[in-house]
């Protein structure tokens, strides 16, 4: 089954050299070889980002890369600011902005950030528990 296997991100990109210097100076993103047939993967953490060519890019208006950093997540939003990675902010129900991190107080902490790729596609950084531990499929929590 497909669960067996681990996916990887594809992220539509305007401009395949400055997205690429974007993933790869900016966010630290290893390339896989060089560019070929007007896409760029990358290894990230034993996954794959892709990114390649397309008109369609930065049409999407929703997130297309979450980053679940867990104790991390402080350090990374001040990196990615040092480097000169603008945030959004959003206004939403029951959350308030500290600086450039959208927080949750009601029930466990939650502490949220966004950016977004020079092509617009929404990055999602947040403070949840890295998947060191994960839920097997009877539901109990393996490591």
């Amino acid at each position: 089954m497909l669960s067996d296997f681990t996916p990887s991100a594809t992220v539509a990109v305007k401009n395949l050299k400055v997205a690429r210097s974007f993933y790869k100076d900016i966010l630290g993103f290893e390339p896989i070889g060089p560019t070929s047939r007007g896409a760029q993967a990358f290894i990230v953490k034993g996954a794959t980002v892709v990114i390649y060519e397309s008109q369609f890019a930065g049409t999407n208006q929703a997130t297309a890369v979450t980053w679940t950093l867990g104790e991390h997540f402080d350090d990374m939003v001040k990196t990615l600011e040092a480097k000169g990675v603008p945030f959004d902010h959003y206004k939403l129900p029951g959350i308030v902005l500290e600086g450039h991190v959208h927080v949750a107080r009601d029930g466990e902490p939650s502490r949220v950030a966004w950016f977004k790729d020079p092509d617009g596609n929404l990055h999602n950084l947040n403070n949840g528990a890295s998947w060191t531990t994960r839920p097997s499929r009877d539901g109990c929590v393996t490591k």
